[in-house]
């Protein structure tokens, strides 16, 4: 009797265990450790760490950083749809008090423009024929040193070229949160036309929002056909202006110096739509371009100012790094005490090696750096 009552008790339905939840969206702040992303997707560490190895070629520990284009990639691979989103740090709210004190302090600035396009279409040359024919006509002696930047004068206005990034190193920098880029320059060879790295080019600047001018470079080549390299890139939506598009496109030729000038009229002609300002009044803040340790200079930065003024004297930290600015030197080789928005200098006094694309920002002291000094 008893026995019957137990079983009579018993349920006799299965008891459903419930089922952990699919995620399908998630919400990930970047920078974003190995850790993170598998704690987002809800894996183990391990399995992602093997998936790394297995399936790309990364070798990774379960602290590393990860770039933020192969988290996106792991995410398409487990069906996830990913939000990355910049994680803000102390510097990044005082930055934001302080520039909302600046908001009427604010003036026009230089646009900042990086050459991208295929390996041999004449990126190199055609950035050194136009700081070449620049700085001859300022003064005699030339280039003296590569800094990564460099800010050309053309109608009584300015200009920055970023030198450093490659494809690779602009979208590290985009990774890092260093968006410092307000135009893109794509350079397409005309006797050669649209390649696999144009393609990937006008991807980049797409993603980092930002308008793009062409130049159709190597013009003055027999096997040049102009026409082709522009329906090659109206068919990637980049329809020229004289096609009833948006998009400038101007041709140009090392050899023959032909739109050299014409180039840097199209550029400062979008600068003024993008209608770039900055305050010198601010906080000084910036990115590291690139650092390398100097002979006789010790660390060496080569930063690119984008608000503010850097002074002789002033405390910087920069990355991991931090130290007093000893020496400023310009991209052409001079000492100056001062640099203000839109503005490529190479600065010494700093403990340590910076990584290119980390934020650097002048504070009060290194003992209360994040006080909300301002430039002495």
């Amino acid at each position: 009797k008893s026995f019957q009552k137990r079983v009579k008790e018993t349920p006799l339905e299965k008891k459903l265990v419930p089922q952990k939840e699919t995620i399908n969206k998630i919400t990930l702040q970047v920078p974003a450790s190995v850790k993170d992303v598998s704690k987002a997707l809800g894996i183990k560490a391990n399995d992602l760490i093997s998936k790394l190895l297995i399936g790309h070629n990364v070798c990774a520990t379960i602290n590393q950083t990860l770039d933020n284009d192969l988290i996106e990639m792991l995410c398409l691979e487990y069906d996830v749809e990913i939000v990355l989103v910049q994680a803000k740090d102390i510097e990044d709210e005082i930055l934001f008090e302080d520039n909302e004190e600046h908001v009427d302090d604010l003036e026009p600035r230089a646009p900042i423009v990086t050459f991208l396009g295929h390996v041999d279409h004449g990126k190199t040359s055609l950035l050194d024929s136009i700081r070449k024919s620049n700085v001859v006509s300022i003064e005699a002696g030339g280039i003296t040193q590569h800094i990564g930047a460099y800010r050309i004068e053309a109608n009584r206005k300015s200009v920055v070229f970023l030198d450093t990034p490659g494809h690779a190193a602009f979208t590290a920098m985009r990774a890092r949160g260093a968006n410092v880029t307000d135009l893109v320059v794509l350079v397409v060879a005309a006797d050669d036309g649209v390649m696999p790295q144009t393609e990937e080019a006008i991807n980049h600047a797409r993603a980092a929002n930002v308008p793009i001018v062409v130049a159709i470079n190597k013009v003055d080549k027999p096997e040049a056909n102009i026409l082709k390299v522009k329906q090659q890139l109206s068919s990637l939506d980049l329809v020229p202006e004289d096609w009833g598009g948006k998009v400038q496109m101007v041709e140009t030729s090392v050899v023959t110096k032909k739109g050299l000038n014409d180039l840097v009229d199209g550029i400062l002609l979008e600068a003024e739509v993008l209608d770039l300002k900055a305050s010198s009044k601010r906080l000084a803040r910036g990115v590291v371009l690139e650092a390398q340790i100097h002979e006789g200079r010790g660390v060496t930065a080569n930063l690119l100012v984008l608000e503010g003024v850097v002074k002789h004297g002033n405390v910087i930290l920069c990355g991991q790094a931090f130290g007093r600015v000893r020496a400023l030197y310009n991209d052409l080789g001079h000492e100056i005490k001062e640099a203000g928005p839109a503005t490529p200098v190479v600065v010494s006094g700093l403990s340590d090696c910076p990584e290119a694309g980390d934020k650097f920002y002048v504070v009060k002291d290194i003992t209360g750096p994040f006080s909300g000094g301002r430039n002495s």
